[in-house]
């Protein structure tokens, strides 16, 4: 009697928690046509003031990116010439909160993406996403040796866009890819701000990286702005700007620069405005940039133009 009480309530809360779950809708119709609405007016549309350093942010929304880099990515699509209608984008999550998300379910394109969660990938798998769209989710730990075999897989020549988003080795990873292989018109690069605006650093690579590991407040990791840049322009890429939240850094095909011009590197640089550091027992500190570049103080980098080692 009093175990199946305890099985009553158990699949009760089950059921509950199942359905509020699925209220996680991968296709809000709702918030898609809000989104086209948005796309169809005057000042969406308009042609930016590319003297302004943060032009790209006028671009701005949200439907399923965690900041507002949706509206970066339409608009950016919308007014180059990109002939491939392929995407991939490594450390995705769940891809429920991801930049590639809208393209996919708006525009239709080609989707590969990567990460290293067998819980991640699952869902993916076994969402609406992945029957209704040509979709490809791939459970991988990205490292420089696997990094070019891993998107042979998926069988794409050629990318409109690229994102490298891993929290760790990002330079490492950008450094080892074969880009002319497929050539994105689009490039994104998650940039780590605490790094600051000048010095071209990165973590010191480390196949095996988690930056949750590395320090407890999960900020260091990856590359500044300016390292990326430095790579980035050695692959035929030029930079344009940074979104507003200050995570995501937009890099273009050289091809592209008669259309958009390029962004001073320093001008263009954002701060980060989000404050997700933890402490010591991994809950949010919400200290701000400089009060957690004091915590990251004599950990290494390395500068990666000498490859010389040095700290913080």
């Amino acid at each position: 009697m009093l175990k199946s009480f305890f099985e009553n309530i158990i699949y009760k809360y089950t059921n509950y928690f199942s359905r509020f779950i699925n209220l996680k809708s991968y296709e809000d119709k709702e918030l898609i046509l809000l989104a086209k609405n948005f796309m169809s007016t005057f000042e969406w549309n308009s042609k930016p003031n590319f003297n302004n350093s943060k032009w790209i942010q006028s671009k701005e929304f949200k439907v399923y990116s965690q900041f507002g880099d949706d509206g970066i990515i339409q608009w950016l699509i919308k007014n180059l010439d990109i002939k491939s209608r392929n995407f991939i984008e490594f450390g995705v999550g769940d891809f429920y909160e991801s930049n590639s998300h809208f393209l996919l379910i708006n525009n239709n394109w080609n989707g590969f993406v990567i990460d290293s969660s067998e819980k991640n990938i699952s869902r993916i798998q076994n969402s609406e996403m992945h029957w209704k769209y040509n979709l490809f989710a791939k459970k991988a730990f990205i490292k420089k040796d696997n990094i070019n075999s891993l998107l042979a897989l998926s069988d794409f020549k050629d990318l409109g866009y690229l994102h490298i988003d891993l929290d760790g080795n990002d330079y490492w990873i950008l450094d080892s890819l074969n880009l002319e292989l497929y050539s994105p018109d689009i490039l994104i690069l998650e940039y780590n701000a605490i790094f600051g605006d000048k010095d071209k650093i990165s973590i010191p690579y480390d196949s095996n990286f988690y930056r949750m590991n590395s320090h407890y407040s999960g900020k260091y990791w990856g590359a500044s702005l300016q390292a990326l840049n430095y790579l980035a322009e050695q692959k035929g890429y030029y930079f344009i700007g940074c979104n507003s939240a200050g995570n995501n850094a937009y890099f273009l095909n050289n091809k592209h620069m008669l259309n958009i011009p390029k962004t001073n590197i320093i001008v263009g640089f954002q701060e980060a405005k989000f404050k997700e550091a933890r402490n010591e027992k991994g809950e949010l500190s919400y200290l701000n940039n400089l009060e957690v570049k004091r915590q990251l103080e004599k950990l290494p980098v390395v500068d990666v133009v000498t490859n010389e080692k040095k700290i913080l």
